[in-house]
């Protein structure tokens, strides 16, 4: 790991500043001569700048983020515990951590940043930049805002704008947080049982009906308690308390619901229109927190992209897990070889009258008033 403190305050979408910004990151590979060879990895919610931890499957010698060819970077985003500058950091006006008194910050904010370690590596041309959830977001926040920044550049189970549904889960985790009267006292583990309880209810929209089914049925009919379903929310919250930050966690979580890429652009439609990199969409048909429609409005309205919608049990998570097809998608865009199907991207437009196949799921009798 890597470390950059930044020399300037950091302005943030608020009109507040950061001082003293770390940014953790790791890179892996060589720059070429003429530094033609880089890609750039944004990481997911709670995962670090170590691709090689949570992507192993897409990252190694003859893989599609292969360190023999290409010099790759990942950068720890603003707000981690992973190594940047975090609500455990210590706020140079008072010599003490900020605490609940971290500012808020934005996708936007976190791009600031990596442009920061970009000038820093002297980087002026990407060639390849790849991410998933809101590593995605972060992707599209920078393609936009610098639109010849990246040559190609691959989103997957993403959005142009955090959607009322997602805010309300992660709003349903942070109220789990607050409610663990240990939060913002000294307490030992102080906060853990409600970032465990958070991360039960984020599973659920991570996974989906057919992923618990499949994996959690039981084997017996005769269980009247001990359910595999229940031992495994219970573990998955522990093993996050052993590896996260609570405060880092809701730092994050506020910052992806601010993702809105129309913001002060005219609408997130105008804003799409400014990306001129090739653009692969990736969806995953099982993802409920990232439905496909969101990955067919951004394929509808950059100007160069091609959808790809991907087969998982797996929902959400399927961005993490379905290496063998994301590579084979992917590598014709790093490789700068594919020609974007522009009658593809019509019928694409005309699927959207009829929302995808999909049906929105009506009130049942009697819960209209709720």
């Amino acid at each position: 790991m890597n470390y950059l403190t930044i020399a300037e305050p950091l302005k943030l979408e608020n009109g507040a500043q950061l001082e003293d910004v770390q940014v953790g990151y790791t890179t892996y590979g060589t720059l070429s001569k003429k530094k033609d060879n880089v890609i750039w990895v944004f990481h997911a919610l709670t995962a670090n700048a170590a691709v090689e931890e949570w992507w192993p499957g897409l990252f190694g010698s003859g893989k599609l983020l292969d360190p023999d060819r290409y010099f790759i970077v990942c950068a720890n985003m603003l707000g981690s515990c992973y190594g940047s500058t975090n609500a455990r950091s210590i706020n140079p006006a008072t010599g003490a951590p900020y605490g609940k008194d971290f500012p808020h910050l934005t996708v936007r904010d976190m791009v600031k940043a990596h442009q920061h370690l970009q000038k820093h590596l002297g980087i002026s041309r990407i060639q390849f930049g790849i991410g998933g959830s809101m590593g995605g977001q972060q992707l599209l926040e920078w393609a936009v805002s610098d639109p010849d920044l990246f040559r190609s550049i691959c989103v997957l189970a993403t959005n142009a704008k955090h959607s009322p549904w997602g805010i309300a889960f992660n709003e349903a985790q942070r109220m789990a947080i607050e409610a663990d009267p240990t939060l913002y006292t000294d307490a030992e583990n102080a906060g853990a049982a409600g970032l465990a309880a958070a991360r039960a209810v984020a599973m659920l929209s991570y996974r989906n009906y057919r992923t618990y089914q499949n994996s959690q049925e039981e084997d017996s009919d005769e269980v009247r308690n001990g359910f595999k379903a229940a031992s495994y929310q219970r573990y998955q919250g522990q093993k996050l308390v052993d590896r996260f930050d609570v405060l880092s966690y809701l730092t994050l979580s506020r910052a992806m619901d601010s993702h809105n890429l129309g913001r002060g652009r005219g609408g997130i439609e105008k804003a799409l229109e400014r990306i001129n990199a090739k653009a692969l969409v990736i969806g995953i048909h099982s993802d409920v927190l990232f439905p496909v429609e969101e990955q067919a409005t951004l394929a509808m309205h950059i100007p160069q992209a091609q959808l790809e919608l991907i087969d998982s049990t797996y929902g959400h998570d399927g961005f993490l897990i379905e290496f063998a097809e994301i590579g084979r998608l992917a590598q014709p865009f790093l490789e700068g070889t594919v020609a974007i199907d522009r009658k593809r991207k019509y019928r694409l437009r005309e699927q959207s009258k009829n929302g995808f196949g999909f049906r929105p799921v009506e009130a049942l009798p009697g819960t209209e008033r709720l």
